[in-house]
């Protein structure tokens, strides 16, 4: 149960990485669209030390919407594997209970019965009644 729960958080994580992907390409695409609109006439060229930085600077916020949409997906994550695996730490918890329940049982069980189990074998070994075998 436990490689399921991996295997349902790595797929989420997978789907957000692609989720981010598909942000930051959409981004890319609208500067993209912006940079043709503002490009000048024919007739005089484009500042490029400014477009060179706009470029960065749309680089930079679509790396930080992604970080940001990538640690929002990994809280998520983290939560949802706090909340389904706490019920396996309680179902250990139970199972402890029990088993120590079942252990004082049967040392109270031994204590109460031992000596007359160690007399019954005591008995059974000293008092031997040989019979001959038959055939």
């Amino acid at each position: 149960m436990d490689s399921a729960q991996n295997s349902v958080g790595i797929q989420t994580l997978l789907d957000a990485e692609r989720e981010a992907q598909k942000i930051v390409q959409k981004g890319m695409l609208t500067l993209l669209a912006n940079v043709r609109l503002q490009i000048p006439p024919h007739n005089s060229l484009p500042n490029l030390p400014d477009r060179t930085k706009r470029v960065k600077d749309a680089r930079t916020e679509a790396q930080k919407e992604i970080d940001e949409y990538k640690e929002q997906k990994e809280k998520e994550f983290k939560a949802f594997e706090k909340e389904h695996s706490s019920g396996n730490k309680k179902m250990e918890d139970d199972a402890s209970k029990e088993t120590d329940g079942k252990l004082d049982e049967i040392k109270k069980e031994g204590k109460a019965k031992g000596s007359k189990v160690v007399d019954d074998l005591l008995n059974a070994v000293v008092n031997v009644t040989p019979e001959p075998p038959s055939h």
